[in-house]
Order: C-alpha cells, then sequence, then structure tokens
C-alpha cells in the first residue's frame, strides 16, 4: 500500500507538471511586440508613407475588434467606420484568451493585405503561437485561433474593395513643365507617389476633399509676391540652420527610402515611415501609463485610422494643386546649385503631409491620454540613434511640421495649412468614435 500510495503520488506529481500552464510575456507586451514587428517588416520592405498606413490601420483594426471583448463595455470601433461589415462574437459562456485571438487577427490581416517578409512573420508567428499552445488548454486555443480568423476575414472583406487594387494600375505621374506645377526633383527625379490615394475608401470622411484647404499662393516670380517671398525665406533658413534645427529636421525626416549618392555609387537608406514613428509614439504613451491590453489595442488601431484618413485628405490637396517644391524655384530661379538639407521626398508640395498626419494622430492621442502627457520619444531611436522630449503630443506634432521648413522641403504656408487639416481629422475622429 505504501508503494502503490507512493506511486500514485508521483504519477500525480507527473501529470501536473506536464500541464502546467507556462509563463508568457504580458498580454498588452505581446501587443507592442506584435506591433514593432509589422513596423520593421515595413521598414525591409520599403512601403511608401500611404500604404504602410494602410497596412497598420487593417491589421490594428482586427486587433482591436478580437480584443475588445476582454473588457466588458468596449464597443466596436468598426461599427463607426465606413463600409465594414458587422465583426463577428464570440460564442457566449465559451472560453477565450482574445490576446491569442487579437495576435491571429493582426497577422492573418498583415499577410494578406500588402507584407512581403513572411520569413519574419513564420518565426515570430510560430514563437508567440507555440507559448500560447504550452500555456492553454487546446480547447481554448482553437476557440481563440478560430475567432481572431473570423474577425480578420471580415476586415479583409473590407480592404479587397477599398480602391488599392485598382490605384496599383494607375499611369505614372510625371509632373508637368509648366510655371509652378510640380515636377520630380533631384537628385533621382522619381515620378510622384501614390498620385491617386485620394480614390481610396476612407474610415471617417464623407469624401476625399471634406477639409478642402483655401488655394495656395499664387505662384509668381516677382520677388515681391507671396510665393517668391515663401521660397526665399526656405533658402535663407537653409543657408543659416543651427545644429539644433538641423537635428530637428533629421530627427523626423522619416523618409522610408533615401537615396544617397557618393560618386558614381548609389545606395538606399532605409528608414522609419512618418506612420511608424507615430504608431512608435502611441507605443510609448501605453507603456507609460500601462495601458490594459484593450487600451493598448484601441490606441494603436484609432492612431492608425488618424493617420490613414490624414493621407486620404492630404494627398487629395496634393495632386489637386500640384504645386512645384522649394528646390526647383531656388535652383531655377536663384541659385542652381542649390540644395535642401534634406532629400525631398517625390510628390507635390502642397500641403505638407508630414504636418497632417502628425496633427491628427496627436489630437487623438491627447483625447486618450491628456493634453500635458509629456514623453521621452524613443521610437526611432534603434533606426538613427536619436531620441527626444516633449511635453505633449501637440508639441511633438508642431515640431514635425516646422522640420519640413528646416529641412528646405516646404513652404511655412503648407505645414501651417497642413497642421489644420490634420487637426480637423483627428477632431472628426474623436468625434464619431471616442464622445
Amino acid at each position: 500500500m505504501r508503494y502503490t500510495g507512493t506511486l500514485l503520488l508521483f504519477v500525480m506529481i507527473f501529470a501536473g507538471c506536464r500541464h502546467a500552464k507556462k509563463e508568457r510575456m504580458a498580454d498588452a507586451e505581446i501587443l507592442h511586440q506584435n506591433q514593432d514587428l509589422l513596423t520593421q517588416i515595413i521598414i525591409y520592405d520599403v512601403f511608401t508613407p500611404p500604404v504602410a498606413s494602410r497596412i497598420y490601420v487593417y491589421a490594428s483594426l482586427a486587433s482591436y475588434e478580437a480584443i475588445r471583448f476582454d473588457k466588458k463595455g468596449m464597443p466596436s470601433i468598426t461599427d463607426k467606420l465606413n463600409r465594414f461589415d458587422k465583426m463577428p462574437e464570440p460564442e457566449k459562456g465559451k472560453e477565450y484568451n482574445y490576446t491569442l485571438a487579437a495576435t491571429k487577427a493582426f497577422f492573418h490581416v498583415a499577410r494578406n493585405i500588402k507584407v512581403f517578409s513572411v520569413d519574419s512573420l513564420d518565426a515570430y508567428e510560430n514563437k508567440v503561437y507555440g507559448d500560447f499552445k504550452e500555456s492553454l488548454d487546446d480547447s481554448v486555443y482553437a476557440r481563440s485561433v478560430a475567432f481572431g480568423e473570423e474577425v480578420a476575414k471580415r476586415i479583409l472583406v473590407r480592404a479587397k474593395t477599398d480602391g488599392y487594387a485598382l490605384s496599383r494600375g494607375k499611369p505614372k505621374h510625371l509632373g508637368s513643365t509648366n510655371p509652378g506645377m510640380w515636377r520630380p526633383t533631384p537628385p533621382d527625379y522619381l515620378d510622384g507617389v501614390e498620385w491617386c490615394w485620394n480614390t481610396m475608401k476612407s474610415m471617417t470622411l464623407d469624401t476625399c476633399a471634406q477639409f478642402l484647404l483655401p488655394r495656395p499662393p499664387v505662384y509668381s516670380t516677382d520677388t515681391n509676391s507671396f510665393f517668391m517671398k515663401q521660397a526665399i525665406a526656405v533658402q535663407h533658413i537653409g543657408d543659416s540652420l543651427t545644429e539644433e534645427q538641423k537635428t530637428i529636421a533629421r530627427y523626423w525626416d522619416d523618409n522610408p527610402f533615401v537615396i544617397e549618392h557618393s560618386g558614381h555609387m548609389m545606395f538606399g537608406n532605409k528608414k522609419i515611415t512618418p506612420g511608424g514613428h507615430w504608431m512608435g509614439i502611441t507605443a510609448i504613451a501605453a507603456r507609460q501609463t500601462n495601458a490594459d491590453p484593450v487600451k493598448t489595442a484601441q490606441s494603436y488601431a484609432l492612431t492608425a485610422v488618424a493617420l490613414y484618413d490624414a493621407f486620404i485628405v492630404c494627398w487629395d490637396e496634393k495632386y489637386r494643386s500640384n504645386i512645384v517644391r522649394p528646390v526647383t524655384v531656388i535652383n531655377e530661379m536663384r541659385d542652381k546649385n542649390w540644395q535642401p538639407f534634406l532629400q525631398t521626398p517625390p510628390f507635390p508640395e502642397y500641403p505638407s503631409g508630414h504636418s497632417a498626419i502628425t496633427a491628427a494622430a496627436a489630437t487623438v492621442l491627447t483625447k486618450l491620454y491628456g493634453n500635458r502627457f509629456a514623453f521621452q520619444d524613443t521610437s526611432d531611436l534603434r533606426y538613427i540613434g536619436m531620441q527626444r522630449h516633449f511635453n505633449s503630443f501637440h508639441e511633438a506634432a508642431a515640431e514635425a511640421s516646422i522640420s519640413r521648413v528646416y529641412g528646405g522641403i516646404h513652404y511655412r504656408n503648407s505645414v501651417d495649412q497642413g497642421a489644420i487639416q490634420g487637426k480637423k481629422v483627428g477632431d472628426l475622429i474623436v468625434k464619431k468614435i471616442l464622445e
């Protein structure tokens, strides 16, 4: 009897060890790691800023719609957006791990929307899913994965009909030689990026022209005209940049693929996109406040919506006005050898895209985390080795905006108007979803 009892005790201990639940990374941190990997893939695959915003928004919405049931009373975001089917809901009385469901939804969308580096996804997902499998009952694991896939499928229905596929078949935008009109800029003279982005289905806007800006200053070669005064101001600022202004310009450059020239050699320098920078700031805010997994997912989703819709209204105006860049005006009218501090991106000038998308994101984040949210922005540290401190999201957005003037790639009026437009987009999102 003593032997039998000892054997039984051993079997029970062995069985208990075998089925012990493995400790996993904190749920909110899993969501952060998911987003971080997506940012790295977007950088590696070199997506344009508008396209990157599309990847972020669908993946982030899928994550939120799957995890929101982990917190009672959290409403659907897609119910308040344009043209989404109703999202699935979990079976009542059944147990789920909603962080697993959110992770599955996030990566299922990322894989099917526009991501090429699947090898990186494979290795990461296998590790994450393996950790969940070791810590969950088989039925809970399978049920959670299936729920995440169902959410992703509903999100992808919308993504497949948002106009993106049609936009890929458009002819190139090569600019115009007419006075004052945009044309490709040095050093590489690339054609205009995403010139028909205004045909994309927005998330919250009634139309792409909902926040139509005042007409840009009339082009003129008269040195006393408002237009030329702006161009001359850009030249003068560029010729006398302080070290702080250079730092600010470099910090907010966020050009996803700068082509560097060294003699006869050319090489690409990959960086975070402007949207990726603000998704990184979102991560900082969530971590700094110890946001729970649902608020973390909500923060990513709403920031992504702000970025996506701001790109639509901004790009609509860019290609409507089709305004020439400062480098072109200064080279043709004042100094053929003048170069801006930053490489000019390949699309028309008015308004500033950085100004629009940062103001939109800052407005949403301010609603979520407060008007005086001080933070150390380390989102770009691993990519360019720089970090900066800000006392609010709007302070960061304002610096990002003026950085484009310091960089020599925008007129002052364009960054001011872009910020106004972005703020209106952010206010609309707050009104529709958070109030």
